[in-house]
């Protein structure tokens, strides 16, 4: 299968409201429609989480990011210019996105990709997409495909076929949040 074929399947299995697992910029992800409550519930139930720890989402552009924050603060997209790694941002104000995904203060965890798997995946879906990592909750995220719990294979709609050959360490993202007025807390480093 070609990773356009892949992205197809995966854009579709989306749009239904389907859940998938993918290769993200970090490590393999649990993924649906990130404006899908339903969607959205599932993962939490997959993953047997708690639905009051939110979850993260990836998008592919400085524009779609803006879709989903009200303000972004000048501090969050000097960020996003100067970091090199996978960088998590929580910002305030969130809106558009399913209420299940938006922790309980309005804010969200938002992430510009820039891996060319989920980069175009996103770009195809032209919405954002949830990411959280894919294990059950508690145990270790999935570095590669190999790491991924047999439970989750089953429960999920569709399993992106891109990158399952990958054998090398993975780490999740940075988490940082901004606040309204600036203030930056490094939450992961």
């Amino acid at each position: 299968m070609t990773q356009e074929e892949d992205i197809r399947k995966a854009v579709e299995v989306m749009r239904q409201g389907g859940v998938i697992l993918y290769p993200t910029d970090t490590v393999w992800g649990l993924g649906c429609d990130a404006t899908n409550a339903e969607a959205v519930a599932r993962i939490y139930h997959i993953k047997q989480r708690n639905d009051s720890k939110a979850l993260i989402c990836l998008v592919d552009s400085d524009a779609r990011l803006q879709r989903y924050v009200r303000n972004v603060p000048d501090v969050a997209w000097q960020l996003i210019d100067c970091c090199d790694k996978p960088t998590t941002i929580i910002l305030d104000g969130a809106t558009g996105l399913a209420p299940n995904l938006i922790a309980g203060d309005g804010s969200i965890g938002i992430r510009i990709t820039n891996e060319p798997f989920s980069h175009e995946l996103c770009f195809r879906f032209q919405k954002a997409i949830v990411s959280t990592s894919a294990n059950i909750s508690g145990e270790p995220a999935a570095q590669n495909y190999r790491d991924i719990d047999p439970r989750l294979l089953e429960a999920v709609d569709y399993v992106c076929w891109s990158r399952r050959q990958e054998h090398k360490p993975h780490k999740p993202s940075s988490i940082i949040r901004i606040g309204q007025g600036g203030e930056v807390k490094i939450i992961r480093p």
